[in-house]
This record gives C-alpha cells, structure tokens and sequence, in this order.
C-alpha cells in the first residue's frame, strides 16, 4: 500500500471531495491523490535559532516513483562546504520501514540509518530521519475531530495515533487539511496527549505545472525555539531521472 510521503519532497496532494468523509477516508484520498512520477528540485534551508540568528544550506531534493508504485529519494548538499556532497537516500519498503543510507564525506562511506536513530535530527535541523521518510497510513488510527477554517481557509482537522507507540516518534499528530484540494498546511506533532513537541506549517502554496507545490514550509520546535524553513527555488516535475540516482553507488561516489 502506498504511503504518506511526510517530509521528504513535501509532494502536494491534489483531490476533490463531495461527500462526507471520516478521518481514515481523508488520508486515504491523500495518500492516493499524489499525481507526479518525478520531481527535482532546488532547496535553501534555513536554520533558524530561538534568537533569530540563521545559517542557510543549498540542497537539492529528487524524488521518483518505481514501477513497483514504491518512491525512491534523494537530498544532495551543495553548501555550505561543511555539508558540501552528504547525499541522503530513502527507499520505500513494503510491509516494513523505508531503508534510509547517508554518506557523509569526512567519513568516505554510506552509513545505513539504524531504526532507533529515527528520532534524531537530519543535518542539524527540526527534521528528523523518520520525517524525512515516509508512513504507512495503517501505522496510525485517523480520527476527524471536527471541521474549521484556518487563517480562513476551511479544513478538516484530523488526529493520527499510532497504533504501536514504540513505531513512532510522536505520541500523536493533528493535521489541518484543506478541503478544496487536501494539501495538509498545518500539522502538530505531540510527544504526550496534551504536549506539542513540534509545528509544520506551509507558509506558501502555489500552482507549479498545475501541481500544488508547497513553496515555504517551517519546522518549528516549540520547546526549543528553533526552527527550519525550506524555501523551494526551482522546481520540476515528471522528467526524466535515471534509475542508478538513488543507488548506493551514486551515493558513495556522487556519479553515475
């Protein structure tokens, strides 16, 4: 079964609703409404400390999905020169967590991420690995806690809760999902039933090859103070991207 693609390419999610739908039926027609093969795209990170101060990363992002329906990614580092070529790769996996593998130049070989390393940060930012991954939509028990509009935009809110706590980082999530074309642009992320631990807001939604496209995403860490935003610069969806890009190979030496 195909996935939510929850950080990686932040791919928008495009459907129309007519009837009434309960919280399961919501992520179902998001999981199933992504309408892209391919996407690459150029990233500026932010990294935003609590007293406003910012370092910025250039990053490029490629996704691509299989003839076996599953997605492959990609994030190349192009500066500072202190990540400069660390390439991160997530396979999607079938039945099982996604594989996640990370080359970092100063060591001069692929490190396979461990199940346990989910929860730490990627790169020093307010992503983790598991957010950079995917979830299964049956991982979770998805419940539509009511309908309201959010900085006027009508949304459906939705909890999520893990239906085995030791499988996820977070105790549980609350997305806003738009109704017109059920693109998440809010999602809390909770560590205990009444504690937020995290933010994901989209700050800027535009139309790109007539695909919604999360511009602007923030990560903000509410405990800490501090945040990430990700400002896509270029974007382009469905070309063609060859196959040995998210191999190992590629991600040990940097060619193809």
């Amino acid at each position: 079964m195909r996935r939510v693609f929850t950080a990686l390419l932040f791919l928008p999610l495009l459907v129309s609703g007519i009837f009434a739908l309960d919280g399961r039926e919501i992520m179902e027609k998001a999981r199933d409404a992504v309408k892209v093969d391919a996407s690459h795209a150029l990233v500026r990170m932010l990294l935003i400390e609590k007293n406003g101060s910012t370092s910025e990363r250039i990053l490029e992002m490629f996704g691509k999905k299989g003839s076996d329906d599953l997605t492959r990614s990609l994030i190349v580092f192009h500066r500072p020169a202190s990540v400069k070529d660390t390439r991160f790769l997530v396979l999607e996996q079938k039945g099982r967590p996604d594989d996640k593998f990370i080359y970092l130049p100063t060591l001069r070989r692929v490190r396979r991420i461990a199940a346990e390393e989910g929860g730490q940060s990627f790169m020093g930012s307010d992503f983790t690995y598991d957010d950079m991954s995917s979830r299964d939509i049956d991982d979770d028990v998805h419940t539509l806690l009511r309908e309201e509009n959010l900085d006027g935009v009508p949304c459906y809110v939705v909890k999520s809760v893990p239906k085995d706590a030791k499988n996820s980082q977070y105790h549980h999530r609350v997305s806003w999902v738009r109704k017109d074309n059920f693109i998440p642009i809010r999602v809390e992320m909770y560590e205990d039933e009444k504690t937020i631990l995290k933010v994901l807001t989209i700050e800027k939604l535009e139309k790109v090859e007539g695909v919604w496209t999360p511009m602007v995403t923030l990560m903000k860490n509410v405990k800490t103070g501090h945040a990430t935003r990700l400002e896509i610069q270029k974007i382009k969806y469905n070309e063609e991207l060859p196959d040995a890009l998210f191999s190992q190979k590629f991600l040990e030496t940097g060619r193809l």
